[in-house]
């Protein structure tokens, strides 16, 4: 059975998390306390589910004891994944102000920004057992397809995400490494060049034809080729390498796209163009 642990910080996006899942086939439970995990998980199994999802939020009771009921899940032959989907909390305190929803921890008389901060300090055992999605910024179809394929991956092998972002939104939450771009030369600068993005040839052109953009591309490349393999023998899943530059269309996009074509061959790749996905949702190429 396989089984997607869903958590992460009020106002996140885990609905849409788990609404793509449900549609996705799988037998969706939310808000489960965490002391119920293993025995939901066992009778789901006996019951013939094949695929299970499963929300916890801060609010469960014996929150402490989920990475160990995680640990055992795994340790008894379930394919236990666990995505934790966060925001910064200007994002989120946004979000609620929009939505004027009251957040889950406001009830025990804490301000809103108090109730984020708490949430996020109670989950922060929890962020580190699987895959961390910053959906700061991000439509949320956007959120679905990265779920969507996320999802869809095969056990037993580390997927490497390579992620373009602009360093004025600031650094995505979830990266593993970051990279930064902006000291290379900068196509925005060029009237003809600026409209466009990373994924477009002229683009292209005119950054693989610059020396120091080269250079980092091997510098990159030489130094994931020596140290994935050494994460991968840790029981890895995922890793996730951003690369920004000022405005997030250019440098980090071109950048994003030759690396992962390099790695391609090798490791199970994933593309994402964090600044892009605001006007192609899926920020796909």
């Amino acid at each position: 059975m396989q089984l997607i642990l869903v958590s992460g910080l009020s106002g996140s996006g885990k609905s849409i998390a788990l609404n793509v899942l449900e549609d996705g086939g799988y037998y969706c439970v939310d808000n489960l306390p965490a002391t119920l995990l293993v025995q939901v998980a066992d009778f789901l199994q006996e019951a013939g589910h094949e695929r299970v999802a499963v929300s916890v939020d801060a609010r469960s009771a014996a929150l402490p004891a989920l990475p160990e009921n995680v640990s055992r899940l795994k340790a008894s032959g379930i394919d236990c994944r666990v995505l934790f989907l966060e925001a910064s909390t200007q994002t989120l305190l946004r979000r609620f102000s929009e939505t004027r929803r009251r957040h889950p921890l406001t009830v025990a008389g804490l301000a809103l920004a108090e109730a984020i901060e708490r949430e996020r300090a109670l989950l922060s055992g929890v962020a580190e057992l699987g895959h961390r999605i910053d959906t700061g910024e991000l439509l949320p179809r956007a959120l679905q397809s990265w779920i969507k394929e996320l999802v869809g991956l095969g056990g037993g092998s580390l997927t490497l995400l390579f992620e373009s972002f602009a360093f004025r939104d600031g650094i995505p939450l979830d990266a593993d490494w970051v990279i930064d771009a902006r000291m290379l030369p900068n196509p925005h600068y060029d009237a003809t060049l600026r409209p466009l993005t990373g994924r477009d040839a002229a683009v292209a052109s005119y950054l693989g034809g610059q020396e120091t953009v080269q250079r980092l591309i091997v510098d990159v490349r030489d130094f994931l080729g020596r140290w994935l393999p050494e994460i991968e023998r840790e029981q890895r899943n995922y890793v996730t390498v951003a690369i920004g530059c000022t405005g997030g269309r250019h440098r980090s996009v071109y950048l994003v796209e030759r690396l992962a074509a390099a790695f391609r061959s090798d490791w199970h790749v994933l593309v994402r163009h964090r600044s892009l996905a605001r006007t192609d949702p899926e920020g796909l190429p």
